[in-house]
């Protein structure tokens, strides 16, 4: 991979990346710290990827793992930065915002493999096949991250409503 190719992979894959690491930790800077290495992994020792459909494979892959990597880290379990993430624009829907807070939230709180799981599918609009192939894990893992995700946000949501609704009218201004 040349100089001029490896930067034409940066402009055109560079929000992807970006974007997979910001669901995953809801923290630009740890998304940009994420996005950075992933590039830089790309660069000092990768140069015999073929630019394609492979690359935006082992992008994604990468992408992941990093994010897998860095949230295991003892020191970043804590730091979640809610009020930093950009909007991601998407048609204009009528929801309740503080709704949307919890749900990332609870997103925010799976284990590292099922959020990642869930990042890909419904951020990324992969099909179970791609990420597959992108984990490099067999579908029948996917599919069981997949179901195992969904049923804690069910049960984490069903809490946080519950909450939510229980909760005196003043300290939900606060």
């Amino acid at each position: 991979m040349t100089r001029a190719e490896f930067e034409s992979v940066v402009r055109q894959h560079q929000t992807m990346v970006y974007s997979i690491a910001c669901h995953f930790f809801h923290n630009d800077a740890i998304a940009e710290e994420v996005a950075q290495e992933v590039f830089l992994q790309l660069y000092e020792g990768h140069r015999n990827i073929e630019i394609g459909s492979h690359c935006v494979a082992w992008l994604r892959r990468s992408t992941v793992h990093r994010c897998i990597d860095t949230a295991r880290r003892a020191s970043f379990r804590r730091e979640v930065q809610f009020e930093l993430v950009p909007e991601i624009p998407v048609e204009a829907m009528e929801t309740d915002p503080l709704l949307q807070e919890g749900l990332k939230r609870i997103i925010a709180s799976l284990p590292e493999k099922p959020r990642a799981v869930l990042i890909l599918r419904f951020g990324e609009d992969m099909d179970v096949e791609d990420i597959s192939n992108t984990l490099q894990m067999p579908v029948s893992t996917v599919w069981s991250h997949l179901q195992r995700g969904i049923a804690l946000i069910r049960e984490k949501a069903t809490r946080y409503v519950k909450e939510k609704d229980n909760e005196p009218i003043r300290s939900r201004s606060s």
